[in-house]
């Protein structure tokens, strides 16, 4: 399938008329639901950290642009997550009206690379500013 035609197949109008399959048990599909909305908050817990950091973080002494290597990416992560959040739960839902197994979420991964990768970039940020 064409990344066009994936991508098609995420759009709400398509997910609403998927009638393919049958009605999973409602306690399913909200526990989806639920761990979308999970999903959702981090997202929106990192880009409020990530504008935090930007705003209102006094500068680093030596580092000028040490607040937006530290919150720039943060604030990619939660895009990435929000998107990435609603995919999964198309993914889930489709698996679960067709009872195959869920797919593996990368969500974790991402989450967790990113976020080592923040804890270095911090690590450098201060050092260079502990420096000067």
């Amino acid at each position: 399938m064409s990344w066009s035609g994936r991508l098609a197949a995420l759009l709400p109008g398509t997910t609403a008329a998927d009638k393919e399959g049958t009605e999973p048990d409602p306690r399913f599909s909200f526990a989806n639901e639920r761990t979308f909305l999970a999903w959702s908050r981090t997202a929106l817990a990192l880009v409020v950290a990530g504008l935090g950091i930007v705003q209102l973080l006094p500068p680093f002494p030596g580092v000028p642009i040490g607040r937006h290597l530290l919150g720039v990416p943060l604030i990619a992560l939660g895009a990435v997550l929000a998107v990435v959040a609603y995919a999964e739960w198309v993914h889930n839902q489709r698996a679960l009206r067709h009872g195959k197994p869920l797919p593996r979420s990368i969500m974790p991964w991402i989450l967790a690379a990113t976020i080592a990768g923040m804890a270095v970039i911090s690590a450098i940020v201060l050092l260079l500013s502990a420096t000067r």
